[in-house]
């Protein structure tokens, strides 16, 4: 279990988002060697799983990782509270409530984006979660579902979480159609009203509010600042991990924790190191890394050499050191003086 961590006061402004299957503790550890501000977030973990699962898999994580927040999944408030307090024991430094999701699988464990409907109930989990322990909860939600109109039911849903004792909203930018289309489908299809969740934050003033969905860029990003506290990015951010290195000095006015891409994959090799040592295979760490070095010469080379050598049974770091060499150095990435 890790040990808690007095952490400093972290903000939104700027995180990638929580996503199953992608945002797991490798990851998260190859983005900190790229920011070292952001604040980044679990895949979904449910309150069941975390209760009756094994915890120590689920939820362990590297205390490099800070700020990292836990994203539990539920709607049973005293089940959540129970999860949100072993979350705080483990060292999370926020709890986060995924009123989102559409899947078929969360609707039918009535939690995730169904849970627009039931704002009442939403901010009931909010309060036990709060009452059990004393870590920041916040929600991430739709703009609405279905056929809701996104101005009265949203304002309801936002107001239920301010009085409940939430610390912050995390709003994707679209509706979600819960018959009809996958999840994959909800994050294109359902236009984006990004003017909808500014108008949130003007109407809800000193509450914080995070956007989130269709931005691509750091550039976007912090043209959404003048109007919301926060960004969460996802897809891009993993898709493209080499834009992280930028958020710091444009996002946070500070220095990048690496001075380019190379640098931050070299800081990465002890890790997996130690990581194989305890029984991780090269390939779960290493297919977070797929995406760098977009449009660099070589940058084909590292993906193909990664996506055959590293899931063999007996790779090792030195299979990261080869595809590092097959991308050409171009020169520095930062016009500023890494830590």
């Amino acid at each position: 279990m890790s040990i808690p961590v007095t952490l400093p006061q972290q903000t939104h402004r700027f995180c990638v988002a929580p996503m199953m299957e992608w945002t797991d503790r490798h990851c998260r550890f190859f983005h900190r060697l790229l920011t070292r501000h952001t604040l980044l977030y679990t895949e979904m973990i449910t309150a069941d799983a975390i209760i009756h699962g094994p915890r120590q898999r689920l939820l362990a994580f590297d205390p490099a990782e800070h700020p990292v927040a836990l994203q539990l999944g539920g709607s049973n408030p005293k089940n959540l509270a129970k999860a949100a307090l072993i979350g705080a024991e483990f060292g999370y430094s926020e709890i986060n409530l995924n009123v989102g999701c559409p899947s078929d699988r969360v609707q039918e464990g009535r939690f995730g984006a169904c849970l627009m409907r039931e704002p009442k109930l939403v901010g009931e989990c909010v309060v036990a979660m709060k009452a059990a322990m004393a870590l920041p909860v916040t929600v991430k939600c739709r703009l609405g579902v279905e056929n809701q109109d996104i101005e009265e039911s949203l304002d309801r849903f936002a107001d239920t979480v301010v009085s409940a004792g939430g610390n912050a909203l995390i709003v994707h930018a679209r509706k979600a159609w819960l018959d009809g289309l996958s999840p994959r489908e909800n994050r294109d299809i359902p236009p984006l009203d990004h003017g909808r969740v500014y108008r949130l934050k003007n109407r809800l003033r000193n509450f914080p509010v995070v956007v989130n969905g269709g931005i691509h860029t750091v550039e976007n990003a912090k043209r959404h600042l003048d109007h919301v506290d926060g960004v969460m990015m996802g897809r891009s951010a993993y898709e493209n991990p080499g834009l992280l290195l930028s958020v710091d000095p444009m996002i946070f006015g500070m220095i990048s924790p690496a001075h380019d891409l190379h640098t931050a994959v070299e800081k990465i090799i002890p890790y997996i190191e130690h990581a194989i040592s305890e029984g991780a295979r090269l390939h779960n760490i290493t297919r977070h890394l797929l995406g760098l070095f977009r449009g660099r010469p070589g940058a084909r080379s590292f993906r193909r050499h990664l996506a055959t050598e590293a899931v063999k049974p007996a790779a090792g770091a030195e299979v990261l050191r080869q595809a590092l060499r097959m991308v050409l150095d171009t020169g520095p990435e930062l016009s500023q003086t890494a830590a």
